[in-house]
Formats: structure tokens, C-alpha cells, sequence
């Protein structure tokens, strides 16, 4: 019987989070749970937690189809960005409220943008 040949591959920085934190990520970023993920992808709950544990690796068609269900890139799901740079990841906070913003009326918008324009101008005074 043949030797299985084994390569050794050098390792590749995906960043401090794994793609398994990643995913809970996303999905909290999208207001998901994990049943209601796996509900648009086709598994269970218990498959999701896995992944977001690194418990299962994922297959490319996974990546894929978590892609899909979360309205990201592939690639930001493994961790790169098409300039081949790690994601950095936006604030949970941020995003919910951006998100309440942009259903507000476009004269209300204006007005709340300009407040935290100034609030912020005021902020970076102080600093310096």
C-alpha cells in the first residue's frame, strides 16, 4: 500500500478571532439566533453552535451558504478582505443604532447627523 503523502503547510494569519467567532459575529450583527441561522441554511441549531465553536470545519460549500444566510462575503467569512487585509469588525452597538437611523425620516436624519457631527467636533477639541 502507498505512503500517504502529508504537507506541511506554513500557517496563515486570519487574525485573532477564529472563523467560528466569526460567524456568532455576523449572526449577532444581523440579529439572528443560531435556530433561526440554521433555519436559513438548511441544518439545525445544534450544527450552527458547532461551527461557532470550532467544533466542525467548515466545507466551501458551508462558507457559502453561511455567506448567503449572513449577506457577507466569503471572504470575510474566512477572515480576509478582497485587499487580502483581516476584517476589522464594526461595533454591535454602532451598527443597531445606525440601523434605527436609517428608518427615520430623511429631514429627522439630517438633523440627528448634524447633532453628532457637533458632538464629536467638540469631543476631539477637548482631546487635543
Amino acid at each position: 500500500m502507498p505512503k500517504k503523502r502529508v504537507v506541511k503547510l506554513p500557517p496563515i494569519d486570519l487574525g485573532k478571532e477564529t472563523i467560528g467567532q466569526r460567524l456568532a459575529h455576523y449572526r449577532k450583527e444581523k440579529g439572528l439566533t443560531q435556530a433561526q441561522l440554521a433555519k436559513k441554511i438548511g441544518t439545525i441549531q445544534a450544527v450552527i453552535s458547532a461551527y461557532e465553536k470550532d467544533k466542525l470545519q467548515l466545507s466551501s460549500e458551508m462558507v457559502a451558504r453561511f455567506a448567503k444566510a449572513l449577506e457577507v462575503s466569503c471572504n470575510e467569512i474566512i477572515g480576509y478582505k478582497s485587499d487580502g487585509k483581516v476584517h476589522p469588525h464594526i461595533s454591535l452597538k454602532f451598527v443597531k443604532r445606525i440601523k434605527r437611523l436609517e428608518v427615520l425620516p430623511l429631514k429627522k436624519q439630517k438633523i440627528i447627523l448634524r447633532l453628532l457631527d457637533s458632538l464629536l467636533r467638540d469631543a476631539e477639541a477637548k482631546e487635543k
